[in-house]
């Protein structure tokens, strides 16, 4: 089992988005059983709230479904139950690390690292901005989900190598 942490500030637009996309290209592709999709926030503003009703708006006219989601907080014994935790931003990446032993196995690394197209290193908050911010942020969170999922698939193509080896 591959488990997959998206992180941002509040866990209420952008970790909740990559959730969402996340969820539904590994239940497109069957990988239910193979791979565990979560978000958190480094935040506890929002902690057991539903994510922001316009990223949820955004998110379902492209078929994403964000309404099962609560925030949560992320915390340090999230490094030692997933493989991936992807901080959405720089900001976050340091609060990631803060709370990051450094002996960890995982370690926390911005999402963007696995877009394709995307030129951009820090998906954006949406927050405090109009509707085009909601869209940008679930143009970025598809490349890089698609990006994170060939990864996946890498890593285990490794390992089952190296273990017929």
């Amino acid at each position: 089992m591959i488990r997959v942490l998206f992180v941002c500030l509040g866990n209420i637009c952008r970790s909740p988005t990559a959730h969402g996309v996340m969820l539904k290209k590994v239940e497109a592709l069957g990988l239910s059983g193979e791979i565990q999709v979560d978000s958190a926030g480094t935040a506890a503003y929002h902690v057991g709230e539903k994510p922001d009703a316009r990223a949820t708006q955004t998110a379902a006219k492209r078929g994403y479904d964000l309404s099962t989601l609560r925030a949560r907080q992320a915390v340090a014994e999230d490094f030692g139950t997933f493989d991936y935790v992807l901080a959405m931003d720089n900001e976050n990446l340091a609060n990631l690390q803060a709370i990051c032993s450094p002996g960890s196995q995982t370690q926390p690394q911005l999402f963007l690292s696995f877009a394709r197209r995307f030129r951009e290193s820090e998906v954006p908050d949406p927050y405090y901005g109009g509707a085009s911010g909601f869209e940008h942020v679930l143009d970025l969170v598809e490349d890089a989900c698609d990006g994170l999922l060939a990864d996946i698939e890498n890593r285990q193509n490794k390992q089952n190598r190296s273990g017929d080896a």
